[in-house]
C-alpha cells in the first residue's frame, strides 16, 4: 500500500510502500517510554520504498530488545516520531509510526509484539468511558 505523512510541525514528509499485513502493535517498555503511552504501532516498509520528501530528522542510537542497535528518528522541531531502521549502510527496512501516515485509519495492527510488557488494563480498554470529543471537566 502506497502511503504519505510526516510529522506535526510539517518539516519532515515521507512517501512508503508498506505491507498491511505487518502493521505491529509493540508492548515492550522502549516503545512505551519511546511514545510516552502504553504501546507504539509501526508499518513496516521493505527495502529501498521508503522516502524522506522534506527535511532532515535528528536520529538516536538505541539498543532493542534483541541486542542490535536501531535509529530512531524524530523531527528535530516538533520531536514527532517518524520511523526507526537499522544502523549502517545499504537498504534499509524502516517501521514507520502509523501516527504519522495520512492513510493511518486504514492501518490495522495485524499483530502485537512483546505482550509480556503490555499494560495489565489493555485487555480492559471496552469498559472505559469514552468520550467523542474531549473529557468533560467538572466545574
Amino acid at each position: 500500500m502506497k502511503v504519505d505523512g510526516g510529522c506535526h510541525c510539517g518539516n519532515l514528509t515521507f512517501e512508503a510502500e508498506i505491507d498491511e499485513a505487518r502493521v505491529t502493535l509493540c508492548h515492550c517498555t522502549d516503545c512505551q517510554t519511546l511514545a510516552g503511552t502504553a504501546f507504539r504501532i509501526s508499518a513496516y516498509s521493505g527495502k529501498n520504498s521508503f522516502s524522506l520528501l522534506t527535511g532532515e530528522p535528528k536520529e538516536y542510537v538505541k539498543i532493542s530488545g534483541s541486542g542490535n542497535p536501531r535509529i530512531q528518528a524524530f523531527c528535530p522541531d516538533c520531536g514527532t516520531q517518524i520511523y526507526s531502521t537499522s544502523v549502517g549502510d545499504g537498504p534499509k527496512v524502516y517501521n514507520i509510526r502509523t501516527g504519522t501516515i495520512r492513510q493511518r485509519d486504514k492501518l490495522i495492527p495485524m499483530r502485537q509484539a512483546w505482550n509480556r510488557s503490555a499494560l495489565p488494563w489493555i485487555d480492559d480498554l471496552p469498559s472505559i468511558p469514552k468520550f467523542d470529543e474531549a473529557v468533560p471537566q467538572p466545574r
